[in-house]
């Protein structure tokens, strides 16, 4: 099965949706850690979510979603653009007992919150910011939605470790088009009835037809999705700079340079004596080469 999303929409309707199904994108993100696999489950699902959410807001930028907890995982993160990039990453606390198999959110991350970044290429950074009160991600960010958007909004989430797989349906705000008021709630109703099973299993087009063979539905073309890491060199030296000078030139001293790696793609980068000089006075300064 491909990695792509596509979207949908119900003629006469102010219902439209998205469905996504990921299997090499994921499979990279997991093959570069070791992860349980309750929290390689999880990674899945909020792949899945940001590549929904990315495709409903259409910023020029990057779109990034963060579970941030104080359980046995610290922070389960997935960033994606609208070029088809998708990253994730998780924390745990080395000191906590590795979580059961099935392990729901809410065990995993114990008292949480869901940071929802929209990062433009110009304009302002915006951030939206919801407590984790539900066991799965998706009625964490309906509840998100309910709150913040005031659209209504449902989700469907599912990974095995392997596969990873969501739909979204969204009621739009009403107009003239809309001649089917009760759309949103049938629609709903249908989709209810999807099992995970078939949300990773089924190839898109026979998903939808399963579910909404009845309706006015129209579907566009897919978009590809892939695996992509926006780390560069120019991005960790800008990360470095925040740790001060006196930090990096103590790092310089016991080890002769400063060598770090990204946590999301494995690409190490290494800066100098003279490149961290060279940083200190003018943050981006030594940023030409990837080693």
């Amino acid at each position: 099965m491909t990695d792509q999303i596509q979207r949908f929409l119900f003629d006469a309707t102010n219902v439209r949706g998205e469905i996504v199904n990921l299997q090499q994108a994921y499979a990279e993100v997991l093959d570069k850690h070791a992860y349980p696999q309750a929290v390689s489950r999880q990674l899945g699902e909020l792949l899945s979510a940001v590549a929904l959410l990315t495709e409903t807001v259409k910023l020029d930028g990057t779109v990034s979603l963060e579970v941030r907890g104080q359980g046995a995982v610290r922070l389960l993160m997935a960033e994606s653009n609208p070029g088809g990039d998708l990253r994730a990453i998780a924390r745990l606390d080395d000191e906590a007992a590795l979580p059961e198999e099935n392990a729901s959110l809410t065990s995993l991350v114990g008292e949480a919150q869901i940071v929802i970044t929209l990062d433009p290429r110009e304009g302002q950074r915006y951030q939206g910011i919801v407590a984790v009160e539900a066991d799965s991600l998706a009625a964490c960010l309906e509840d998100y939605f309910a709150r913040s958007e005031q659209l209504a909004t449902r989700l469907w989430l599912a990974a095995d470790g392997r596969r990873a797989a969501g739909m979204l349906l969204q009621q739009l705000p009403d107009d003239e088009a809309n001649s089917d008021p009760d759309a949103w709630q049938r629609t709903v109703h249908l989709a209810t009835t999807l099992s995970d099973t078939e949300l990773l299993d089924l190839e898109q087009h026979k998903l939808l037809h399963r579910l909404f063979h009845e309706e006015q539905t129209r579907v566009f073309d897919p978009k590809t999705l892939r695996f992509g890491c926006t780390c560069t060199r120019e991005r960790i030296a800008n990360a470095l700079h925040g740790l001060g000078a006196e930090e990096l030139r103590n790092i310089v001293h016991e080890q002769g340079e400063v060598e770090t790696q990204c946590h999301f793609c494995h690409s190490h980068y290494r800066f100098s004596a003279a490149d961290i000089e060279s940083l200190i006075e003018s943050p981006g300064a030594g940023a030409a080469t990837l080693h």
